[in-house]
């Protein structure tokens, strides 16, 4: 376990030679694809929301960086044509790794902060958790000009039910699309 340790600090240590004028700062937007697994999500249908935020690049390497983003997601799912509308603050913490100039993969854990829940216009928020926790993965393409283009899904780890007496268990599961540009 000390070897662990020592060999965590060590690699923490060697990754803060990070140059300020190499950190990028952006902004985001795209389109969600969302719906939700679980024991009795048989039926549900995916529906279509969009998302937008922010976001910083932090160098590590010549290969690998991190991205912590701050982002709006529009969620949910539609069960008998009845859609279901979750709106999340969520805050991915991405690790990026270069295979070719321009283009990564990525993946990493991402926290949610349920805003809002709507069916129709009822608020339906007491019936979901306000937190979510899952992970990321996906593909990124950098060009040289600032922009980005991106493609990710969000597996939902967390069971976000909040209905007392309910044995149903729903995950949140998101394919996103993305267009963003990296100001400096």
């Amino acid at each position: 376990m000390k070897k662990f340790l020592l060999l965590a600090v060590v690699t923490v240590l060697g990754f803060t030679n990070v140059n300020a004028q190499e950190i990028k700062f952006g902004a985001k937007g795209g389109l969600n694809f969302a719906s939700i697994s679980g024991n009795n999500s048989k039926g549900s249908d995916m529906v279509t929301s969009f998302n937008f935020g922010v976001l910083s690049e932090i160098p590590l390497s010549e290969k690998f960086s991190f991205q912590p983003e701050l982002m709006y997601s529009g969620q949910g799912y539609s069960f008998n044509e009845n859609p279901i509308a979750l709106s999340y603050l969520n805050i991915p913490l991405m690790g990026k790794y270069y295979v070719a100039k321009g283009l990564s993969i990525e993946a990493g854990p991402q926290i949610g902060f349920l805003f809002s829940a709507k069916n129709d216009k009822t608020d339906v928020k007491d019936s979901f958790k306000t937190f979510d926790f899952g992970v990321n993965f996906g593909l990124g393409y950098k060009l040289n000009n600032g922009l980005n283009f991106g493609a990710r899904y969000n597996l939902g780890l967390t069971d976000i039910n909040n209905v007392d007496n309910s044995s149903s268990k729903y995950k949140n599961g998101v394919f996103q699309i993305s267009v963003g540009y990296f100001f400096f």
